[in-house]
Formats: structure tokens, C-alpha cells, sequence
């Protein structure tokens, strides 16, 4: 064989192998901007783990959405996925643009967040998030009997107030489920009112379970039916319509992740464009491949 042709044949080979490598298994993108620092800075390549979530099949408009030994998105994963809300809704899912960011919910985690989805600072409530509420001392047994019956345990009096309320310290998430068992008889106000926010439970939407509709997160629901679910629906007052139909409920047909940046300020993230299903993530974020700063090539990513 002539000098050349093996070139030729080493050279289609080595172009085969990276497409498959690139198409199966592994491929990189470059951080556009500032949100991910200080784990991950502008500019740099990383190298994208395709199998980390199951082998997403590609040419979704052709195939429909399909992925080879699908596994879970963790929580605290740093994930590359495809724009959920591009400005033209009619490209396909694997043609939009990529984004990366950390995982901070997954299906049937519950997010206290305001009810556009951005809270005050740009910061994202954790259900987590204590404050000081206070409350009529003749109201005390009533509230312990609601923490008993919710199995909230561990949850001290942290003191009294000048006119001989008592105090103690909740999660908005607590806050949400006391307030709505005691059903208005006992009223829990923050300790300090300038500092607090009016939060929400929003429910990270998993396949097949349902997820009750609420004035505060009727509007993103509404959306995502829209958008992810291919149906029509819209919102009149507070209430979702679907088909047509009004909804107290809903069920998706796919997992939602809510991801985060680690930059407060930069909100392109789920802030931005709201839950992330499936369909849209393309894998987990491995290694650094293309290093912004000395010693870190080839570093993890976690």
C-alpha cells in the first residue's frame, strides 16, 4: 500500500474514533461567563461526562427524548444541560445552547422561593433558612401540639418578648407547615419584620407524582406545561388551565432539577428560567481540560 493511503486511512480513523468518543462518551464546553467562580472560571474547557446521567440519544426532534441506562441527577452535581427557555421555543432541545451550573434540587425537594422566583439579594431560599417568629403565651400548647402532630422535634423556646410572647425559631418551611395547621387561630409574626420575606414551597416536580397548584407557583406551572409538557395551557386569576380545563394538580412526565450558580449575582440559572427537565441535561461536568489559571489542569470538578 502507498505511503499515502495509510496516512489517509490513520488520519479518517483518528476522525472516526473522536466522533464516536465525542458523540458516546465524552464531549467539552467553555465557561461563557462568571457564575460558576470560584469553582470554575470564564473561559475554561471542561470535559463532559455524556454516560454520567445515561446516554442521551441525539436528534431528539427525530427520535423523541430517549437515554440509554438513565441514572438520577445528584444534588450537589455540577451539570451541563441545554437552554430550558431559548428565545425561539421551535429549536430542538439538543440544538440550544449549553449552560452549567450545581444542582440544588431534585424531584421532591421543596425550595422556599418568592413567588417570581428570585428572592431578595438574588439569593435562593433553603428550606433551611431559620428566623424568629413570635407568639402569644396563651397560644403555647397550641403550637406544641401542632409540632408534635407535624414531628418537628428539638424545637426550643428561644426567649420572650418585652410584652411576654414567647419566641421561637422556625424554617420557612416549618413556618409554612405550623402556619397552616394552626389554620388561623394562633398567628406567628417575625421577630424582625424588616428582614423578613415572603417566601413560598415550591415543590421540585418529579415523573408521575402530582403537584398541587398553588397561587404562587400557578404561573410557573402553567409555563412549564407549555414548554416542556408540548400542551396548551394558560393562567386565568390564579388558577391553570390545561386543554382548556382547570387544574388543581398536575402531573409531568419527567423529572425537574433546580440548579444554581455559585455567583448570587449572576442568575442564569433555574432564577432565570425556572425548573430543568430531563430532556435537557446532557451530563455531569468531570474535569478541566482547559485551565484559566496555573494548576489546574486536568483538576476535578466538584
Amino acid at each position: 500500500m502507498k505511503p499515502w493511503l495509510t496516512y489517509i486511512r490513520v488520519i479518517v480513523i483518528a476522525v472516526l474514533a473522536v466522533i464516536i468518543v465525542r458523540t458516546l462518551f465524552v464531549t467539552s464546553c467553555f465557561i461563557p461567563s462568571s457564575g460558576m467562580e470560584n469553582t470554575l472560571y470564564r473561559g475554561e474547557g471542561v470535559l463532559v461526562g455524556k454516560w454520567s446521567y445515561g446516554w442521551r440519544v441525539p436528534l431528539q426532534s427525530v427520535f423523541g427524548y430517549k437515554r440509554l441506562l438513565p441514572d438520577d441527577v445528584k444534588r450537589g452535581d455540577i451539570v451541563v444541560f441545554n437552554n430550558p427557555m431559548p428565545a425561539d421555543t421551535s429549536t430542538a432541545v439538543d440544538g440550544r445552547e449549553l449552560y452549567i451550573s450545581r444542582c440544588i434540587g431534585v424531584p421532591g425537594d421543596t425550595l422556599m422561593l418568592n413567588s417570581q422566583l428570585i428572592a431578595e439579594g438574588s439569593d435562593v431560599f433553603s428550606p433551611d433558612t431559620k428566623a424568629l417568629y413570635s407568639y402569644p403565651a396563651e397560644a403555647e400548647e397550641s403550637v406544641c401540639d401542632v409540632l408534635n402532630s407535624l414531628g418537628i422535634k428539638g424545637n426550643q423556646l428561644a426567649g420572650y418578648t418585652q410584652e411576654g410572647n414567647y419566641i421561637r425559631s422556625f424554617s420557612y418551611y416549618e413556618h409554612y407547615l405550623v402556619t397552616q395547621r394552626l389554620n388561623g387561630k394562633v398567628e406567628l409574626l417575625p421577630l424582625y419584620p424588616e428582614k423578613s420575606r415572603k417566601s413560598y414551597p415550591f415543590v421540585v416536580p418529579g415523573k408521575g407524582v402530582p403537584v398541587k397548584i398553588y397561587p404562587w407557583n400557578a404561573a410557573l406551572i402553567s409555563n412549564m406545561i407549555t414548554l416542556h409538557e408540548k400542551r396548551k395551557s394558560y393562567l386565568q386569576g390564579d388558577t391553570v388551565y390545561v386543554d382548556g380545563k382547570p387544574q388543581k394538580e398536575y402531573t409531568f412526565s419527567q423529572d425537574f432539577y433546580w440548579m444554581a450558580s455559585n455567583d448570587p449575582v449572576n442568575i442564569s440559572d433555574s432564577r432565570l428560567f425556572g425548573f430543568v427537565p430531563e430532556n435537557h441535561i446532557i451530563g455531569k461536568a468531570l474535569r478541566i481540560w482547559y485551565p484559566a489559571r496555573k494548576g489546574r489542569f486536568m483538576q476535578k470538578i466538584q
